[in-house]
This record gives C-alpha cells, structure tokens and sequence, in this order.
C-alpha cells in the first residue's frame, strides 16, 4: 500500500443522518448487535477488514462511505442513557411530520427540542475513527473483480455496525457511475444527458447525480443531481408543457425561450408523431435561438416520415431512419446548426449500434438504463493481530493501488 495521503470530499457534502447511524438504526440488526456484544466484552481486538466486488467497475461511493466511517465510528459512554435519548429523538422525527399542516408553533418546538436532544447525543458519543487506519482507491477508479477497493483497520466493535451503509453506498453508486460509464464509452465522446430521476426514489438524485458525474455525464436534469459538484439541472420541454400550449410545439418553443433567454431551447419534436415537419416549423419560427430538436418517439409508434421507408428495418421509435430524416430535412433548409437529441428507450448497447451506423445524433438522453442492474460489494475480516484469519473461501489480497486516508 501507498503511504501518500489524500483528502476525500469532506462530511459535510452528504446529507447523512449522524444520530441514526451511530445508533445502528439503519444498519442490520446483526452487525449493531455484534457491536454492543463485542462493547461488552472489551474485545479491543484488531482486525483488517477488506472491501471488494466482483466485476469489472467505475469504483464510486469512496467518500461517501468515508464521512459515515468519520461520523459514524465509535460509543456511547452510557449506552442506556443514550437509547432514551434516541427513542424520543426518533419519536419526535415523525412527530415534526404530523405537525408538518397542523401547528407550526408545535412543530416549530418539536424541532428545538429534537435538536437539543441531538446535542445530548453528541455529548454521550466517544468518535474513535482517528484510531482507525484506512487505505482505498478512490471515486472514479476502475476496479477489477476480486481487487480489494478498501480496508479498515481497527477494533471491530468501533465500526462493525457502519458495514450495511458503507457496502450499500459503494453498490449504489458505483451501480450508477459504471452504467453510465458504458453509455459514455458507447457514445464515443458526444454528450450524454442523465435523465433518470423519475425511474427511481427522490431521495437517490444528490448522490446519483455525483455518480453520473464520475461515470462521465455532463447534464443532469435536477438541481439536487448537481449539489454534490456544483452542477445545476437541464432540459427541454417536456410533452406536458406542450399539451399545454394546445399541442402547438412552435408556442411552446416561443413561451419557453421567453422565460429562459439564457437558456439553450431545445424542442421535443415528437408531440405529434410528425417529427420532421415538427422540427421545420420550430427551426423556421426560431432561427438561431433554436439550440437542438429532441427525437422522443415511442417504441410503440412509427414516425410519419418514417412510414414510407418501411420494409428494410425496424421502423418504432427513435430509430436510424428517423434521425437521417430529420437531419436532412433541417440542412435542406439552411439549419445545419441545429443539434439532434435522441432520447426514449436508450442503453449503451443501442448507443453503440447508431454509433457504428453513423447516425448523426449529436447526445443522448439516457434515463432508466442507468439506475439498472447492481454492483454489490463484501466486506470481510482477513487479518486479526496482524495475522491471516479468514473464512473459508477468503483470503487477505493486498493491493498496492490503494492509498491512506486520515480521517
């Protein structure tokens, strides 16, 4: 292992809920009692714990599931009296929730005394992750199956109960960074446009949308995407928006660019399955301010324009054709500035395909292909003291790639 020491993203970028996870509240129930046993006994063993996955990946979640090992290392120096305090801590959480509509006075004074108690809990908290000895890869590494991506040095009964979340952010993210990463690599440098907040919970997007970052993405589509790296959402108009201008795209385009000046217009064509003659009417009505035109066809549907190639290929969708279509019916017109989008159903494998086509899509949306599949990590005590003590099937694979980290 490298000695060379790094500063990974500081705490306070993620949104971690300190209290519930020093108390075990999101972790598996096995590894908080496996803590309060090993408290108990004063088992100040060493231990190295190993980190690892079985593919080939974008490695991300490294920081992440540092801040919780920061935060979230240690004990209660009066464990009774600290579990009080949680419970009501806890209480008063969903307690806040109800009042939420009912009594902001109540609520307002819910909060003060949640944050109070919090402030007690901290005081009963002992932090012990500057007794810990961290190495590990970092965010945005390829990590090969089996290569340990991170160990943790320590007492077990310090950390044990952090390995559901630090496994569980490594996944995620790394799920995420990695998928996109393929998108990327499909497309062959041409942007790609992460757009799959509405497939998956709320909650994911701040994290999700680092991780798009490290796989490669250059737009998300939420500003809670971006938090993380100081990125901001974008997009275009969406089908609704239009229904609301009557169905009329060109309106909708003008309302649009009125509102956003400062904005790249960029027009969903596809509204009414007409996207060439859609694209004519935007591109003549908006000359230079139209940015881009975005092929959104459903698989269910073929284009009018489409329609009297059919026979040689399939013709749903957001297909080759269509795109051809379209590109030579805005150069014929003197509009070769204006970018093509194809979004609607895409994944690496159909990026790749238009790619070796030539097709002359200048990015991609990408939505629900990248919160797909998993990228699940292990963890594993290989070392003891010092000396070599794992189960069966494991083994301690040291790895000079990685590097320490002071906490």
């Amino acid at each position: 292992m490298t000695t060379d020491a790094w500063s990974p993203l500081p705490p306070e970028t993620f949104d971690i809920p300190v209290h519930e996870i020093r108390r075990g509240y999101r972790s598996d129930v096995y590894f908080w009692r496996s803590k309060v046993a090993l408290e108990n006994t004063r088992q100040e063993t060493s231990v190295l714990v190993q980190v690892f996955q079985k593919e080939t990946v974008v490695l991300c979640g490294v920081d992440e599931s540092l801040a919780i090992l920061k935060l979230g290392s240690g004990y209660y120096t009066d464990r009774e009296k600290a579990y009080k305090l949680f419970d009501h801590y806890i209480n008063l959480k969903k307690k806040i929730r109800s009042l939420y509509y009912n009594s902001k006075e109540k609520m307002l004074e819910a909060q003060r005394e949640r944050l109070e108690i919090g402030q007690a809990l901290d005081e009963l908290w002992e932090g012990t992750s500057r007794d810990l000895t961290l190495h590990t890869l970092h965010d945005g590494d390829m990590v090969k199956p089996w290569e340990t991506a991170m160990t943790i040095e320590g007492p077990l009964y310090q950390f044990s109960h952090l390995e559901t979340l630090y496994l569980g952010i490594l996944a995620r993210r790394t799920k995420i960074a990695t998928n996109v990463r393929r998108v990327v690599e499909a497309a062959r440098g041409k942007p790609i446009f992460y757009f799959p907040a509405r497939f998956d919970h709320w909650f994911m997007q701040g994290g999700d949308g680092y991780a798009a970052r490290i796989g490669g993405a250059l737009q998300v589509s939420t500003d809670a995407q971006g938090e993380w790296w100081g990125a901001s959402g974008a997009g275009t108009i969406p089908h609704a928006f239009i229904a609301a201008c009557r169905g009329d795209t060109v309106q909708a385009a003008r309302v649009f660019a009125d509102n956003f000046p400062d904005t790249n217009l960029i027009a969903l064509v596809d509204f009414h399955n007409d996207s060439v003659n859609t694209s004519l009417e935007v591109a003549r009505q908006l000359g230079d301010r139209l940015w881009g035109v975005r092929l959104d066809t459903s698989n269910t549907l073929v284009d009018k324009s489409v329609i009297p190639q059919m026979g040689t290929m399939a013709p749903t969708g957001v297909n080759p054709q269509l795109v051809n279509n379209v590109r030579d019916a805005l150069d014929r017109e003197g509009f070769q500035h204006v970018k093509i989008i194809a979004s609607g159903g895409f994944n690496a494998e159909r990026i790749s395909a238009f790619e070796e086509d030539g097709v002359p899509v200048d990015a991609y949306g990408v939505g629900s292909a990248l919160v797909k599949g998993s990228n699940n990590f292990t963890a594993d005590v290989v070392m003891v003291e010092g000396e070599p003590l794992a189960k069966v099937g494991r083994q301690y694979l040291p790895n000079p790639r990685l590097k320490k980290v002071e906490l």
